[in-house]
């Protein structure tokens, strides 16, 4: 059995920032941070105290995180970023509803103390002497305390409170990594029971010491139990002082969810269940699972829902009449077609994610070559008369003042020459096929490309512009041309002369993606939802040459073009090269971050792999900014994610001049000094696919639905209501129904609540067996 735990995240935007620069405005963004992991920064909104983000993530995560940080920063050009603010929600805030935080909450201010982070390993004793009563505290090391030097390190030191004693350690120069392996020796002072307190602070040789973290046992756990064993290090306590919203504000969206999956077994017969509904009557459907499922559902669970469901029916070949089901379902429920799939029901939901999961890499071919070109080639672009900034135009030219025809022929001509290869890379009978395959897929990503990994920044207001003209273009072809001409947008008359032409090209193409055969309805064989050779991320990286002693640390680093699918972790000079170097997927152990401190380079990764018995081998690749940092350590981690022989620890730092930079080992074989973090990945499209913890999330869902399912067909026969008329969503599905209908409608619904009540069992079966092997351990704070 197994436990999942994931943060659903959304950074929408801020109000009433400081300004920090001179300008009188500030150039916001925010960084995301795990306990001591940063697993996410947004876009820099310039010149702005009100900035929009609106960008979201999901994080999976090891059960035993603690705390979700955001930080506001000032981006600046010369120096280091200003801080602006900080917010820090505990696990235990974060789960306290279930539907999650959604609000807007101060920023208040970073006060460095509070700033703590790491472990620290102790073994204490408790021994009695013709003395008296002696406490021994074996303080050992500590691992990944905060840096608090300009040099990315710390010279720690740890001091030891029992009473009115106190005893130190010494000090270990410049790591964040400190082994001491020192024992402290404190005598019983008369007076009652006192409380064990370890602080570790960082000497500096001017002005006074910076802390570094706590911890605190109190008398009984000294007595029954003594500690021994790593703890996490706590801040002092005080209050959080409220900045009063002086600070300004951060609108945010968190969301926490854990569960407990059991093995496969167990979730057979309701997956047996979902795949027979997809097969039957969908109109006369009240009682499958489904049905229920859609019926409770609202608003973000329905997207994760449908997320699941695609996923979970992807896996076992049986997507196509999953999504065939709903659409029966949506239209039979439509009366107008002209909103058909336009509505967040299940059915939209399902056909829009379905398109997002198996469609990206298509979606990346068509879209990413012109996308890339609005961005490098930053051209003006305007037809609205009202919007046209002629001076704009002179001071772009140089060639004089242009006239409105001049701005908006050179504007046409610029978008046809986009829309072209996009027309041309769709290769393209029905509006409401065609309305939602651009209105879903191909006008959000032109839109906001970077949620859908086309750019790793967001569009300046320039580039927003023309990406709206881009994607209301796009969106016009989708809509047949129905609406042209129509509305108050009559400044796009220039352009529909192409669209109309497109248009044709759209029909021949939807008319070849609905005529599929007898085995592709049936959906085909279980898929992976990325297999194994496609390529999952590419990229230029700085690759660390392998034994560069004569080099100086910067020229050690080489670029070179890498690609990552399933199977290898590829690399050459260039995606034409045709020599290449690979590292399997299959022997890699580790992949982590590596201190800036190691070659005083930013954004530098490791990939620790070990071919059979062999020794470890560590290859260093920088990336270019924090972001694609993240992405490259969140993809290598999800492929090699089946590998065995993990590596629990490894080292933070690189072995040079004959030690380790972080924890200064001298042995090379030295055991990892620091925690790896493999279960931290940032959920995407190509997350591999799960079909036990996507049918537990399926079975939560209904869980919600059981009393009013059972109030329904079972202990009330002759109920005419219905789910539907329970929550207010529609007319009844049950009433005119012939009594056959009926009978099979409640033989199937009683057959649902048997299979959740045998889920119910064997969930209360297998905590029982847990809390049973739990023996009390070592208490900590």
């Amino acid at each position: 059995m197994a436990k999942s735990s994931s943060l659903n995240v959304r950074v929408v935007e801020g109000r009433a920032l400081p300004a920090k620069d001179v300008s009188g405005s500030s150039d916001p963004y925010c960084i995301v941070k795990v306990d001591d992991e940063v697993v996410a920064r947004t876009a820099t909104i310039w010149r702005s105290l009100s900035p929009f983000w609106g960008e979201e993530y999901t994080v999976h995560l090891p059960l035993d995180f603690h705390h979700l940080a955001f930080y506001v920063l000032d981006e600046d050009t010369v120096g280091h970023d200003d801080i602006i603010g900080k917010i820090s929600l505990s696990r235990e805030a974060i789960a306290a509803d279930p539907r999650g935080i959604d609000s807007w909450i101060n920023l208040n201010r970073v006060d460095r103390d509070a700033e703590v982070q790491g472990e620290v390993c102790l073994a204490v004793q408790m021994l009695k002497e013709v003395r008296g009563h002696c406490l021994r505290c074996h303080v050992l090391q500590a691992r990944d305390l905060a840096p608090r030097d300009i040099s990315g390190t710390s010279d720690p030191f740890a001091r030891v409170f029992w009473g009115s004693q106190s005893l130190e350690t010494s000090t270990i120069k410049k790591t964040r990594f400190p082994h001491w392996d020192e024992v402290l020796e404190l005598w019983e002072m008369p007076g009652g029971p006192s409380p064990l307190r370890v602080e570790l602070w960082d000497w500096d040789m001017v002005g006074k010491n910076d802390f570094l973290g706590m911890v605190e046992f109190p008398p009984q756990v000294l007595q029954q139990n003594p500690p021994n064993g790593w703890f996490r290090l706590l801040p002092f306590p005080r209050a959080e002082e409220d900045s009063g919203g002086n600070l300004g504000a951060l609108r945010l969206t968190v969301r926490l969810i854990e569960d407990r999956v059991l093995p496969s077994q167990y979730y057979q017969p309701l997956m047996k269940l979902l795949m027979e509904c997809v097969l039957g009557p969908a109109e006369e459907d009240a009682a499958s699972p489904l049905a229920v499922l859609e019926e409770l559902t609202l608003g973000d669970c329905r997207q994760d829902l449908a997320t699941k469901l695609v996923k979970l029916f992807l896996g076992q070949g049986r997507a196509g009449p999953l999504l065939d089901y709903l659409t029966r379902r949506e239209v039979t429920r439509t009366t107008n077609p002209n909103t058909l799939f336009r509505s967040n029901s299940l059915a939209s939901k399902s056909m829009e994610q379905f398109m997002k999961l198996v469609g990206m890499p298509y979606l990346h071919e068509v879209l990413k070559p012109v996308i890339n070109r609005v961005f490098e080639e930053k051209k003006y672009i305007e037809l609205d008369p009202c919007k046209m900034d002629l001076g704009r135009t002179r001071r772009i030219s140089f060639k004089g003042t242009p006239s409105e025809d001049n701005v908006r022929e050179a504007s046409l001509g610029l978008l046809t020459g986009y829309l072209g290869p996009i027309v041309d890379a769709i290769d393209v009978k029905y509006l409401a096929i065609s309305g939602f395959l651009f209105l879903r897929f191909f006008a959000p990503a032109i839109l906001t490309p970077k949620l859908f990994d086309l750019r790793d920044q967001h569009a300046d207001p320039q580039t927003s512009r023309s990406l709206l003209l881009l994607a209301k273009a796009v969106q016009s072809i989708g809509n047949l041309g129905q609406q042209l001409g129509q509305g108050k947008e009559l400044w796009m008359a220039p352009l529909h002369p192409f669209l109309l032409q497109s248009i044709s090209r759209v029909r021949d193409f939807l008319d070849q993606l609905v005529d599929v055969n007898g085995e592709e309805e049936a959906g085909g064989p279980a898929r992976a939802l990325v297999p194994p050779s496609v390529t999952v991320r590419e990229g230029y990286l700085l690759k660390r040459k392998e034994e560069p002693a004569s080099l100086a640390t910067r020229f050690a680093f080489k670029k070179r073009y890498f690609w990552l699918n399933g199977e290898t972790l590829s690399y050459s000079k260039s995606p034409e090269w045709q020599t290449c170097s690979s590292i399997p997927v299959s022997h890699i152990r580790a992949v982590e971050r590596v201190d800036e401190g190691a070659f005083q380079l930013p954004h530098v990764m490791q990939v620790v792999t070990q071919e059979g018995a062999g020794a470890l081998h560590t290859t260093y690749l920088q990336c270019k900014n924090v972001n694609d940092l993240n992405q490259w350590l969140s993809a290598l981690r999800k492929a090699s994610a089946p590998n065995p022989d993990k590596l629990a620890a490894c080292h933070s730092g690189a072995f040079r001049s004959s030690r380790w930079t972080c924890c200064l080992r001298a042995e090379r074989s030295a055991a990892g000094c620091s925690r790896t973090h493999s279960a931290v990945t940032l959920g995407d499209w190509s997350d591999p696919l799960d079909p036990d913890a996507e049918t537990q999330m399926v079975y939560r869902q209904l869980l919600l639905g059981r009393n009013q399912l059972r109030m329904k067909f079972l202990e009330d026969p002759n109920t005419d209501t219905s789910l539907a008329a329970d929550t207010g969503k529609g007319p009844s599905t049950t009433k005119g129904a012939c009594p056959d209908a009926l009978v099979r409608q409640r033989e199937a619904a009683a057959h649902l609540l048997e299979v959740l009540a045998d889920l119910d069992r064997a969930h209360e079966e297998f905590q029982q067996q847990e809390q049973g092997k739990l023996a009390p351990g070592p208490l900590g704070p």
